[in-house]
């Protein structure tokens, strides 16, 4: 009881780290001029500005001496490593398996099975039941799921949407890659791990900045090892995972193998992940590493140019600090509003008046009272409006998500389009 109230008092430091993107963005909205100069990473730069420079526990010669593995790895090997990451058995015939064999291993697994356990009951069953019910005629038309300001979160769009056939992530993070042995053999990876997915299983968001140095630091290089964790304990088998880059034109192709080679600068980097379902049904996943602020896009138009070519999307959004309530975050804001049939989101999605009128449906869930104390300037009267409507009174929603993270607090909006997509 006593560690739990620890916990819960350091929830407020934990949530000051996500109002960079709100706290430095205060000049932007004053001057036209610096609007400009505003992008997803100088927030990313403002969180770490708040906090005493913390080394990174890594030796740079080691870091250069690294081998390249911008390769496919093995994908009977890159299964096993989801499995250990997760606290899950690895097959029997890995060469992990006198790694999951020690105490401290086997210690990490049973702590890992009661926080699932913990998530299952409070979110993952709540969720699944819920969107079977609410989302099922969403479901029925969502091949593909767009996922922006996601980071590594294939969790949370994989519990709302089990059966689509592609999702698409894109956040600050580094794409990363497959963890060698040797930083699977890191005294320290486990307890990271643990304290990484510690306020994602507790509050349903990620501490984005301090789970980048914290993994970094035991050479866990980005979004795709906690990704693989995700599709393990949801169930899912990884079949194969490609490096990849999107290259000036939005278009797909494999990475290159050879790191001394100077990368396009238009290019963004990225990773494909084929899992089988636990239904046996086929999955990819990709994750691309982008700024998705206007200005960065002006300059790197890709990410939304591979968009506007997946055909009509379901667009999900969550504990993305309100990006896409300010005017520099118009481009995707705007080819979101443009290409989607459904749009699943929180508050901190696109703002209520952003919605073109007569051209949306809203379904309301849960309750809205006001976003908490560091994006308060974010309120929005409409959707309190929305709320106290007592002819379509917004549904119940059983489970906790985002920045208002307990059950009481916290609001989803479903828009379905009801105009033909624009072109």
């Amino acid at each position: 009881m006593l560690l739990r109230t620890a916990a819960l008092r350091l929830l407020p430091a934990a949530l000051l780290l996500l109002s960079a993107c709100s706290e430095s963005n205060k000049k932007t909205e004053t001057a036209t001029s610096s609007a400009k100069e505003e992008t997803m990473a100088t927030t990313a730069d403002a969180i770490d500005s708040t906090k005493s420079a913390s080394p990174v526990a890594a030796d740079a010669k080691a870091i250069q001496a690294r081998p390249n593995r911008l390769t496919a790895p093995d994908t009977a090997y890159a299964q096993d490593v989801a499995m250990f990451l997760g606290g899950l058995q690895p097959s029997r015939h890995s060469d992990l398996t006198a790694l999951a064999a020690t105490p401290a291993w086997q210690a990490f697994a049973k702590d890992q099975d009661k926080s699932w356990d913990k998530y299952r009951a409070t979110h993952t069953t709540r969720m699944t039941q819920w969107a079977n019910t609410e989302l099922d005629s969403v479901h029925a038309s969502s091949p593909t799921i767009f996922y922006p300001f996601s980071g590594p979160d294939f969790l949370n769009v994989v519990t709302m949407f089990p059966t689509s056939q592609t999702y698409v992530l894109m956040g600050l993070e580094p794409v990363g890659t497959v963890p060698a042995r040797a930083s699977l053999e890191n005294p320290k990876l486990l307890p990271t791990v643990k304290t990484s997915l510690w306020s994602v299983l507790n509050f349903s968001f990620f501490r984005t900045n301090d789970m980048a140095v914290d993994l970094k630091s035991v050479e866990l290089d980005g979004a795709l090892p906690l990704m693989m964790l995700f599709a393990a304990r949801t169930g899912n088998q990884i079949t194969a995972i490609r490096p990849v880059q999107l290259d000036a034109a939005g278009k797909l192709l494999d990475a290159p193998t050879d790191t001394t080679q100077t990368p396009d600068p238009k290019s963004i980097p990225g990773v494909e992940m084929k899992l089988r379902g636990p239904d046996g049904q086929p999955k990819t996943v990709y994750y691309f590493s982008a700024d998705l602020s206007d200005w960065k896009l002006t300059a790197k138009s890709a990410p939304l140019e591979f968009v506007r070519h997946l055909g009509p999307l379901t667009t999900y959004v969550k504990s993305a600090t309100y990006l896409m309530h300010k005017s520099y975050f118009n481009k995707v804001r705007r080819t979101v509003l443009r290409r989607s049939r459904y749009i699943l989101q929180d508050d901190s999605g696109i703002a209520m008046k952003y919605f073109q009128k007569g051209a949306w449906q809203f379904n309301y869930y849960g309750t809205y009272r006001r976003p908490i104390n560091l994006f308060a300037k974010q309120y929005q009267p409409e959707l309190t409006a929305a709320y106290r409507d007592t002819l379509h009174k917004p549904k119940p929603l059983p489970f906790g998500t985002g920045y208002n993270w307990r059950q009481t607090d916290s609001n989803l909006l479903l828009a379905k389009r009801l105009v033909p997509l624009a072109d």
